[in-house]
């Protein structure tokens, strides 16, 4: 974990409600695809925990979706600003157990930190396959992003307005021969991909945080081995970690 100072490069709307935030600053505390960011907002108590979408040597890209106060806040700063952020935070997802042709499924403000994931995934050789799930056309982000790293992508509405209509599961259960899956979106979402998986894999989980690394225990849950912090020990499980509550 490492608190620096950021600036603010770009802070734009991409889909109804969704906005993606550039920084300019100190990313050497990331290592690897899957861990968020805690970030300091002028005239609220707690910092906003939010999943880091990509990264590079001096950027950090951030999606999130305002709702409340603090990301309310948050999608009104103007180029220029600068926020105070605690990086490198959680475990993210281990890229050694993907075999060559993983299943990537995120849903909503889940489907973020799956771009980082994909990426890396796809510098290694392998060739994933993504499944990206909404409510409505309307939602939809980064579609394009994925399509150019991706080996393949599929999206799933819930009202059909795109894609494919139904959900992420009805899109899983047509794909065939993957290695292993990868996972982040709403926990009924998690679920339901891990009870459909026909293969080991990783999910992401979503938690209120106070503190964000591991101080607090407020975002503790139940894992076959205990109480674990999603902040310090996850926000990524593997499948079979969370198996008796999934």
């Amino acid at each position: 974990m490492r608190q620096a100072l950021f600036t603010v490069a770009e802070n734009e709307r991409i889909a109804d409600g969704i906005y993606q935030m550039t920084l300019a600053g100190d990313t050497s505390a990331f290592s690897a695809p899957g861990q968020f960011v805690n970030v300091k907002l002028d005239g609220f108590y707690l910092r906003r925990p939010i999943s880091v979408c990509d990264y590079d040597g001096n950027t950090l890209t951030l999606i999130y979706k305002v709702v409340g106060g603090g990301t309310g806040a948050m999608s009104k700063l103007a180029r220029g600003a600068s926020l105070d952020l605690l990086t490198g935070l959680g475990n993210g997802f281990d890229l050694s157990k993907s075999g060559d042709t993983p299943l990537i499924v995120g849903g909503g403000v889940g489907v973020p930190p799956l771009y980082r994931l994909c990426r890396d995934l796809s510098a290694q050789g392998k060739k994933p396959t993504v499944i990206l799930g909404f409510n409505s056309e309307k939602d939809l982000f980064f579609l394009d992003e994925f399509k150019r790293i991706a080996h393949g992508v599929r999206v799933a509405t819930a009202d059909g307005s795109f894609g494919e209509k139904g959900f992420v599961t009805d899109v899983m259960r047509t794909v065939s021969d993957y290695s292993y899956f990868y996972a982040c979106g709403p926990i009924p979402m998690l679920k339901a991909v891990c009870r459909t998986a026909e293969t080991d894999g990783q999910v992401s989980l979503e938690e209120r945080m106070g503190c964000g690394f591991g101080a607090c225990m407020g975002c503790a849950v139940e894992t076959a081995e205990g109480a674990k912090r999603v902040c310090k020990d996850g926000p990524v499980f593997t499948k079979e970690a969370l198996k008796w509550q999934i």
